[in-house]
């Protein structure tokens, strides 16, 4: 267990103020969930028109203070926010990122860690998975403290089309996607359900039809959701900014959530030196605790391809 911190003054540091950084922003400020937020850019000029436009807004939907500022406002953050790299382009995988960001995030880092203080540190950057390796060795802070949103947005996904399939509100659904934040993800069928009812049970009360095919459909399209997004506006941002509120409300506001976000393994899952995204406990302290669900076993083998897809790929680098 991690030794505890208490938010303080909810500063937010969030590094990279392209599309996503920004949206982040604007995000937490409506939620009311910081109250300060530092935008950090190498793009000085269009940081502070980021931060001006967003600070501008009505006052009664956001009480957030709102600057551009450097590398030095990383000190008493209780969250630092890195989304800098580049995004992906038309027919990209996340993978094809890895040269690139990871030079960007060891600079992010080099320039960060002199200023850092405390706070947790949490990767929105592509390919994230990679990306939290590198951070969580670079920076050397205990278990849990440097995290990355992982597979959140393809659960939400996930969620989102199974709602749409048996014509339900989301809030009734509980699907989650493990694994890589890429090609490698693992929809995680055997838990899947419907206010606590297996979901297979539940379309077989409903008549509903629930197979193989249907099952491949829905996890085919999760897979190619960001691509398709990509195609169609050239980028995505809206909904990982939502996402990284859920995650932030539970630090800022230390209130535990459980995520399938991605951590370094230390020997659950039989797993250890490689980052993917479980189930986890999450509050002030980052990622408290890795949960180890019983999934089916072809699940289980999925997962440790993954991780042995990942393992192959850090070698690389």
């Amino acid at each position: 267990m991690l030794n505890n911190f208490s938010v303080s003054e909810r500063k937010v540091a969030i590094i990279g103020a392209g599309f996503v950084g920004a949206s982040i922003a604007y995000a937490l400020t409506i939620r009311k969930l910081a109250r300060e937020i530092v935008l950090i850019d190498i793009h000085e000029e269009k940081t502070i028109g980021e931060a001006l436009d967003i600070q501008h807004g009505i006052p009664d939907m956001g009480i957030s203070s709102v600057r551009a500022g450097t590398y030095a406002d990383c000190k008493d953050c209780d969250l630092i926010i890195i989304t800098a790299g580049r995004n992906r382009k038309r027919g990209e995988s996340r993978l094809d990122l890895i040269a690139g960001n990871s030079a960007i995030l060891k600079d992010v880092v080099g320039q960060m860690k002199p200023y850092y203080t405390k706070g947790v540190i949490m990767l929105v950057s592509n390919p994230v998975d990679v990306l939290v390796y590198q951070c969580t060795k670079w920076m050397g802070l205990p278990n849990g403290m440097i995290f990355g949103t992982g597979c959140i947005l393809d659960s939400s996904r996930f969620t989102r089309l199974i709602a749409d399939y048996t014509h339900l509100n989301t809030e009734v659904v509980k699907a989650t996607i493990v694994g890589e934040h890429g090609d490698a993800q693992i929809p995680i069928w055997s838990r899947a359900s419907i206010a606590g009812v297996p979901l297979q049970e539940y379309c077989e009360n409903v008549g509903l039809k629930w197979d193989e095919e249907i099952r491949k459909e829905i996890s085919d399209k999760v897979r190619e959701m960001g691509a398709t997004i990509i195609k169609g506006k050239g980028r995505t941002h809206y909904g990982i900014a939502t996402c990284v509120c859920y995650l932030a409300e539970a630090v800022l506001n230390q209130r535990l959530t459980i995520a399938p976000v991605s951590t370094m393994f230390q020997g659950e899952y039989g797993i250890e030196d490689v980052c993917l995204s479980v189930p986890s406990i999450i509050g002030v302290n980052g990622v408290e605790k890795r949960l180890e669900e019983r999934w089916a076993e072809e699940e289980f083998q999925a997962f440790r391809q993954a991780a042995d897809k990942m393992k192959k790929v850090l070698k690389t680098l």
